[in-house]
């Protein structure tokens, strides 16, 4: 059966890489995956599914509605049984797409929308949006129990509820690796933008510095914005440790980055569903400490797979590094229970199999 994935298609993110996932595995269950991109940019040409069909249909607006009557008939031509949505503005021209082209629609919650930016206008238009386009879905996936509750307390009903946690693939085995005994290096991979808290980790870097300690942070990704990339350079140099920060720019082999790391941080301030870098970085063994945000302390058992810290406290933040960096908390068997975690509960073929189990009740 062929499955429609509406994408905006300007980034290549956590959502993004769900759905690139999802294209490549849902196969094994009998589905067949195209991609619609209605803000066509980075995702066509950094997505591994080379193999499934493209087609770029630009929203001429926010609120171009024609762009849903252009994929319904995309639909309607190409034989797909069911639309899935993946963001608000998604969501607005696929309830139209399925609505004219007579097939279901189910849409995924990757992130709680009233709180997905910084811009507290922008979250009331897309929370909105995604109101008024949920009228008549079949089904809403959210990525983590936190954002399921979020549905719940939104009044969506729970019959139409059905959480599929994020999945990532396994490499392989863990790798060995050694404890590191002189230098640690601390890594952060990210779309660099306030959320995500960038601000707290340099703090923490700069305090265990100034502790005495030998640390270096490795920041992979690229900034939202220039006038937010020269702030967070300002305050890097502010603290005098701009010189001890990697600054990697985007990549397609984050493996090879995480190789490079000691411990892995997440210190976003809000937003996240369940991120799937974190699962990365718990694939390749690499220990996570992540701030208490969301769907984040669902995946880590905080002592034993990753520490866990208050969002947007440096000095939190700082002690929890201190402690792993000292062996207060055992970096190898952290590293085991971190992959062991992610290859039994959250990989790329789990999350398949249950969304495929969410268009089986729908389609059947």
């Amino acid at each position: 059966m062929r499955i429609l994935h509406v994408i905006n298609g300007e980034l290549y993110s956590g959502a993004e890489r769900v759905q690139d996932l999802l294209a490549l595995r849902l196969a094994e269950f009998g589905y067949e995956v195209g991609f619609a991109c209605i803000k066509p940019d980075k995702f066509p040409e950094q997505r591994m599914s080379k193999d499934a069909p493209l087609h770029l249909v630009p929203m001429a607006s926010r609120f171009d509605l024609g762009c849903g009557a252009k994929l319904a008939r995309i639909v309607r031509q190409q034989g797909y049984r069911l639309v899935h949505t993946h963001t608000p503005r998604a969501a607005l021209v696929g309830r139209v797409a399925s609505v004219l082209a007579g097939v279901p629609m189910v849409h995924h919650v990757h992130s709680p929308t009233t709180r997905d930016t910084e811009n507290a206008v922008r979250n009331h238009i897309n929370a909105l949006t995604e109101r008024m386009s949920m009228a008549g879905v079949a089904r809403l996936i959210p990525v983590s129990n936190s954002l399921e509750h979020y549905l719940r307390a939104a009044g969506y009903a729970t019959a139409r509820i059905r959480m599929v946690a994020n999945g990532v693939p396994t490499p392989g085995p863990l790798l060995e690796r050694i404890l590191p005994r002189d230098e640690w290096v601390i890594g952060c991979v990210a779309l660099f933008r306030p959320r995500k808290g960038i601000e707290v980790l340099i703090e923490a870097v700069a305090r265990l510095r100034d502790e005495g300690r030998a640390v270096r942070l490795r920041a992979v990704g690229p900034f939202e914005t220039r006038e937010y990339e020269v702030a967070i350079h300002a305050q890097a140099a502010r603290l005098n440790i701009a010189g001890a920060i990697d600054w990697t720019g985007f990549t397609r082999d984050v493996n090879a980055e995480f190789a490079q790391m000691d411990a892995f941080v997440l210190p976003s301030l809000f937003g996240e569903g369940m991120p799937m870098v974190i699962l990365e970085a718990m694939a390749v063994g690499v220990p996570v400490v992540a701030s208490d945000v969301e769907g984040i302390p669902e995946v880590i058992d905080h002592g034993r797979s990753g520490l866990i810290v208050p969002h947007g406290d440096a000095r939190a933040l700082t002690g929890a590094l201190a402690a792993l960096m000292d062996g207060r908390h055992d970096w190898q068997a952290m590293r085991e229970a971190a992959w062991q975690t992610q290859s039994t509960r959250f990989s790329d073929r789990s999350m398949a199999q249950g969304v495929a189990r969410v268009y089986g009740e729908v389609l059947e």
